[in-house]
């Protein structure tokens, strides 16, 4: 443990908490990290695994990953910040990708993606207030000859109109709303 631990009173209390915070394998990882020369160099892994495990960053997860490896909170929160990929709120259950390439972009697709902003009621990079949508968008899906394309999941929509975008988002709705049915069971058991 550094010497910066043992300036903390109740650091043990506080280690317990941040511990019980991230799974183990999560933990180990950081254990092992820590007695390695540079350890701060394995941050970047470190946050990949969390958000692996819990889809996102929260403000929590950064404070235990930066207490846990005595970096500091400011520091992981850069790094988790800067690069594009790290989420710091969770995803929707279906991710929304629209394709902006340029067959796409040149067949409609940002009347698409102001179609799908209009509908959800959030922009690029955000999640639904009911957590079944997360819009992002893309360079390509390779999927030229469909333009324009949306990719929900792993299916592929195209060629799309924005007055298919009604239609496309009710049938997602519909799986989401028949998985919560299937989930809650048989009804009276």
């Amino acid at each position: 443990m550094s010497a910066c631990c043992s300036c903390t009173d109740n650091w043990a209390e506080l280690e317990r908490g941040y511990r019980a915070m991230l799974p183990t394998d999560i933990l180990a990882y950081i254990d092992e990290s820590r007695h390695r020369e540079h350890s701060e160099s394995m941050l970047i892994a470190t946050l990949h695994m969390v958000q692996a495990h819990y889809g996102h960053l929260g403000p929590g997860h950064l404070e235990a990953v930066a207490q846990l490896m005595q970096i500091p909170l400011a520091k992981v929160t850069g790094v988790a910040t800067f690069y594009h990929y790290f989420r710091l709120q969770p995803r929707g259950r279906y991710l929304i990708n629209v394709c902006m390439g340029t067959a796409c972009y040149v067949k409609g697709a940002e009347k698409v993606v102001q179609k799908l902003q209009d509908e959800l009621g959030i922009r690029i990079g955000e999640t639904s207030k009911d957590g079944i949508f997360s819009l992002e968008s893309t360079r390509c899906v390779g999927t030229c000859g469909l333009a324009p394309v949306v990719m929900i999941g792993d299916e592929v929509h195209g060629p799309l109109t924005p007055g298919q975008i009604p239609t496309l988002l009710d049938s997602y709705l519909a799986r989401a709303s028949e998985d919560l049915v299937g989930q809650a069971g048989p009804a009276g058991k």
